[in-house]
């Protein structure tokens, strides 16, 4: 635990009285004292006498001690008061209060943020979670979703502190480091957020980190969990979201996992599936014989839904070229795009060959 949490308590107690107050660890170390040139010092002394009665105030070399709630049965640090009188004896009562308060909100603050951890990384039993969840007070039945920040190309250590700044509420969000590239967020849900909500805060931080870091990152969305147990599925979800978006829709940096449609089915397929079909789609000829030319005039005739007029005014051309156009492309492939059900397959068939190409780019 860190001596800077109990030098916050301590100095803010130091305006109270003259007498000198600070906090001794388990080796009689001072790690916070009003008098900061005691910082650092011994008292072996201290040690011996506490540990032989852990429970009780005792009094060392004119310094009264009083150690703070532990759940060991030695203690783990104690709070000391200048002075073996009754105000000595009274200070260290008070001030072990306010220093026990800021150990349990530290301590258990430090355990759920492990705890959460845990869950969406699958490294607790599903029997365990509720059990856990009481011993830390920890609402079990509360929606929380999973934001999974991936920095892409380089990664900075600062990018979790950044994050952390953006999420003040330290008992309800959790930002974690999952590894040298993803961070995590759990996000605990108010009264009416909607996933567009999510998606808002999800552009916001990586827009901060854009902007204050000059990183570059892609932010995955999982489904909202109504219990802790489901907290790992929406952090898979999210990792889902960004290996889907990678593929099917590269130019956007937040992806939610509800909205990825049918790339989300293809992504699942297994590649054997996938080449099957596109053998049977394209009979004639592979897909490999449109050049780029004719698959930008596909894709703008996809975007444009289906609209001959709409489609030849963006590309700049003239209606009876695209009709051509698509009249080669139907004679290459035997699918006629201005047909609903081919349009489909056709649209269906790219992304296929989209996800194969990841794929074989994955193991070059």
């Amino acid at each position: 635990m860190s001596g800077r949490v109990f030098q916050g308590v301590i100095m803010q107690m130091k305006e109270a009285t003259e007498r000198t107050l600070g906090v001794v660890d388990t080796d009689g170390a001072v790690i916070a004292c009003t008098d900061p040139s005691l910082i650092g010092e011994k008292w072996n002394e201290a040690v011996i006498r506490l540990s032989s009665a852990p429970d009780t105030v005792v009094v060392v070399d004119q310094r009264t001690f009083k150690p703070l709630i532990s759940w060991s049965a030695y203690f783990d640090y104690a709070v000391f008061a200048d002075g073996d009188d009754d105000i000595a004896r009274s200070l260290c009562i008070l001030a072990s209060v306010a220093l026990n308060s800021a150990k349990t909100f530290y301590e258990e603050k430090h355990d759920k943020g492990t705890f959460v951890k845990n869950i969406i990384t699958d490294n607790i039993m599903p029997g365990d979670i509720y059990i856990r969840a009481k011993e830390l007070h920890f609402a079990a039945d509360v929606q929380r979703a999973v934001l999974l920040v991936r920095q892409v190309g380089h990664a900075d250590v600062s990018a979790i502190d950044v994050i952390q700044s953006m999420f003040t509420e330290k008992q309800s969000d959790f930002v974690l480091s999952v590894n040298e590239t993803d961070i995590a967020i759990v996000k605990q849900l108010t009264a009416g957020m909607t996933m567009a909500d999510l998606t808002a805060i999800a552009e916001s931080v990586e827009n901060k980190l854009r902007t204050e870091l000059f990183l570059k990152c892609v932010i995955g969305i999982g489904t909202v969990a109504n219990h802790l147990r489901e907290l790992a599925d929406s952090y898979k979800e999210a990792q889902v979201a960004i290996e889907v978006g990678k593929v099917f829709d590269t130019e956007r940096s937040v992806i939610s996992y509800d909205n990825l449609g049918i790339g989300r089915l293809i992504y699942q397929l297994p590649t054997t599936l996938c080449e099957i079909f596109l053998s049977e789609v394209f009979k004639k000829n592979s897909i490999e014989s449109l050049d780029q030319e004719t698959l930008f005039t596909i894709n703008k005739f996809f975007e444009n839904n289906l609209n001959v007029s709409e489609t030849s005014r963006k590309l700049f051309v003239h209606r009876n070229t695209l009709v051509y156009r698509l009249e080669k492309i139907k004679k290459l492939t035997g699918l006629d795009l201005r047909e609903f059900d081919h349009a489909i397959v056709f649209k269906v068939a790219l992304m296929v060959k989209k996800y194969l190409n990841s794929r074989e780019n994955r193991m070059i």
